[in-house]
């Protein structure tokens, strides 16, 4: 299934995708998607509805995230090998952990807003990883039964915040609008291998990003069993796995984003985001 929620921010109603490619109202059985709702029964469950015995929803529908109240949302650093190399940093010996705020998270074709003093801000395309089941110390081998989908993430980042301000890199990820999840919350069943997925990335038409999750260094099932070993992984939590080659700052020279540029970024299979760049006081 490729589950979305639509509507008014802060309002979304809950959704899917039909397979003749219009947007089905799923409220009158859930009532939103996050948490439980996310769980192997629940998802089976919206499975087994027939997506013509539900309400049309209008095409033109702004897109929320593709998942409700995110409890926590992680994001894995220097993951794919190329890009830690364009960046000049050595490939780290185990993850690097980091989170952006849900107050980050918004639509995935909303504005992005450039933040106020930002002079670095960049793009991130990104495989995301909802997880479904709670977990701790979760065993590499069962990792996967804890996911509940897979979804398109831009892990927008401020360089010089996260950079060159001193402490964590949290303050160049997580202002508002750095996270834009969707269009959709695709399900396990549709997604043959998510390492094997093509991802790319655009800016006002010129393709940076032109990468696979082929190159990933810590995969899914690791990644879900390492941060089990430091937290409980809960329904609705949403894990970033790092970006491929192609970022701005990996640019020479660096190129970094401006207000009334385009982004518009996808993964195989999982859809493509649409977002403008905006100043902060026209926000």
């Amino acid at each position: 299934m490729k589950l979305l929620r639509f509507g008014p921010s802060g309002h979304e109603s809950p959704g899917l995708l039909g397979p003749d490619g219009v947007i089905r109202d799923l409220s009158a059985h859930v009532s939103d998607l996050d948490g439980e709702r996310l769980g192997r029964d629940a998802l089976a469950a919206l499975a087994a509805i027939d997506p013509a015995t539900l309400p049309a929803v209008d095409a033109a529908t702004r897109l929320g995230p593709c998942v409700g109240r995110v409890g926590k949302f992680i994001c894995i650093g220097l993951n794919y090998a190329d890009h830690a190399a364009e960046t000049g940093a050595e490939v780290p010996s185990e993850p690097v952990v980091f989170n952006k705020w849900t107050s980050a998270i918004c639509g995935p074709h909303d504005d992005v807003i450039i933040p106020r003093g930002s002079h670095k801000t960049d793009w991130e395309v990104e495989l995301g990883v909802v997880i479904g089941k709670t977990g701790r110390d979760i065993d590499e081998a069962d990792a996967m039964s804890h996911v509940a989908g897979f979804c398109v993430v831009n892990d927008v980042s401020e360089r010089e915040f996260q950079l060159e301000r001193c402490g964590s890199w949290d303050k160049g990820k997580g202002c508002d609008t750095f996270g834009p999840l969707g269009p959709w919350l695709v399900t396990p069943d549709e997604v043959a291998d998510p390492h094997d997925l093509a991802m790319w990335l655009e800016v006002d038409g010129h393709r940076y990003q032109d990468g696979s999750t082929r190159t990933m260094i810590y995969r899914v099932p690791y990644l879900i069993s390492y941060l089990s070993r430091f937290m409980s992984l809960q329904p609705g939590d949403v894990i970033a796995t790092g970006t491929p080659p192609g970022v701005g700052m990996g640019q020479q020279p660096p190129v970094f984003l401006e207000p009334g540029q385009r982004m518009r970024l996808g993964i195989e299979g999982l859809g493509e985001q649409h977002q403008t760049l905006v100043a902060a006081e026209h926000a």
